[in-house]
């Protein structure tokens, strides 16, 4: 086939990142597998909280899809352990909560994803919740 995988929301099939951003694919969440991404894009983010994780204490946001809201994972705000800090500013994404696509046309997925950062910005809801907004 000779594809390369990217991934989107299992709910609604937006683009979120794709298999370059991919640091690691050992980690767990609530529904089981989980990845470790670089970037990701279309997601909002809930206030930051504190948790105990199997890896210490670390202060993190559950990350939402920007278009259908359905929850994806979480990303890693700071991290107390300095062996735990490679996270910081990363993003779990669930497997479960997730589509794996393998593109087999190079032009499909670059109609769907907005690879490139050249402004973004951020504001929080009455909710708690931040929409990060990337152009």
């Amino acid at each position: 086939m000779g594809g390369r995988k990217y991934y989107s929301c299992r709910r609604c099939k937006t683009y979120l990142t794709n298999r370059r951003e991919l640091i690691s694919h050992t980690f767990r969440g609530a529904t089981g597998q989980a990845y470790l991404f670089r970037n990701v894009v279309n997601i909002v983010m809930a206030k930051v909280e504190s948790r105990f994780m199997i890896t210490g204490q670390h202060m993190v946001r559950d990350v939402f899809c920007k278009i259908c809201n359905g929850k994806l994972g979480w990303m890693y705000e700071f991290a107390h352990e300095p062996q735990q800090q490679y996270k910081e500013g990363r993003v779990i994404l669930e497997r479960e909560l997730l589509t794996e696509h393998e593109e087999t046309d190079p032009g499909l997925a670059e109609r769907n994803r907005p690879l490139t950062r050249t402004s973004s910005s951020s504001s929080v809801s009455s909710s708690g919740i931040s929409s990060v907004t990337i152009t």
